[in-house]
């Protein structure tokens, strides 16, 4: 097929060469915002991110296959997607492992003080912390229970954690202790110390965690989002954080870059990091085993 890569993928060019040896003619498009390098009309698949946000979807008349490379569908227009009858996958489980280890990662420099201990170490200051908690025995929520909140689930509970998952399909699973529905979320938060967001962005879930959910949680636990900034209630955040003792780790936000006047910069119990949870080192070769899998199989679907 007529093959656009664009340069969300970081193709190797051995990578694009496997793909040409597959029977597939490969366009190349580093930036996704510029021009095509040949018609939308021509365009039957397409590897990218937010190419849709950039060009109308309905120009391309022939496409038949996406695949992104990320794990949510909130750059695409999937109910377009859906009537036109578009093969459309994400890049499930490629990132779930380096965003599972950051929310532990983020819980434990918390708990355990680090940003104290690097101000003392820049200082040369022997600056002892009284303040220390353990992660062993704490109740975890984790909202959303596909592949990144499963992995998530994973390390916790091997931390001696309890995890209850909050999902609208329930399941049985033995990554978690038990899996509640969303009709379950306000007993969840109620009862959790750690709290981590690795669910989809869907107009349902769209401020999912306003006041009354903020409200609910106890002093001093953590809310940990690498899922979409939107899932939470920003302006409900920063009042909820300024009048409780409530921590926030924030990998994630409505707008990006975060605007340099946000009072969550300068907020002590807030840890911000720049939409960069999904970082590791094998992000590629999976990506890519993905790609190539699915678009084996699709071809081989469509010779049937």
């Amino acid at each position: 097929m007529n093959l656009l890569i664009t340069g969300a993928a970081h193709p190797t060019p051995s990578q694009l060469d496997d793909l040409r040896a597959d029977g597939h003619t490969v366009w190349f498009l580093q930036n996704e915002q510029d021009a095509l390098p040949l018609p939308a009309e021509e365009i039957e698949g397409v590897v990218a991110n937010g190419l849709f946000l950039h060009h109308d979807i309905a120009r391309f008349s022939v496409l038949r296959y996406i695949q992104l490379t990320a794990a949510g569908l909130d750059r695409v227009p999937v109910d377009y997607v859906r009537t036109h009858g578009i093969t459309l996958h994400n890049a499930a489980g490629v990132y779930s492992i380096p965003m599972a280890e950051f929310a532990v990662a983020a819980v434990l420099s918390l708990y355990k003080q680090l940003a104290f201990f690097r101000t003392a170490q820049n200082a040369h200051r022997w600056d002892k912390h009284r303040g220390l908690r353990e992660v062993d025995g704490k109740q975890v929520c984790i909202i959303g229970c596909g592949n990144v909140g499963t992995e998530c689930a994973k390390r916790f509970r091997a931390l001696g954690c309890t995890v209850r998952g909050v999902d609208l399909f329930p399941r049985n699973d033995a990554a978690y202790n038990t899996i509640q529905p969303l009709s379950a979320l306000h007993m969840a938060l109620s009862a959790a110390d750690i709290v981590v967001l690795t669910v989809p962005l869907t107009e349902d879930t769209r401020h999912l965690i306003g006041a009354a959910e903020l409200a609910l949680l106890k002093d001093e636990a953590v809310l940990v989002n690498i899922a979409r900034g939107a899932i939470v209630d920003t302006a409900a955040l920063t009042a909820a954080l300024d009048a409780r003792p409530l921590y926030a780790v924030l990998d994630v936000f409505p707008e990006e870059p975060l605007p340099p006047d946000s009072p969550l910069w300068d907020h002590e119990h807030v840890l911000i990091t720049p939409h960069n949870s999904f970082v590791g080192e094998h992000n590629g070769e999976r990506l890519w085993a993905l790609i190539r899998n699915n678009l084996s199989n699709f071809e081989g679907d469509a010779k049937v």
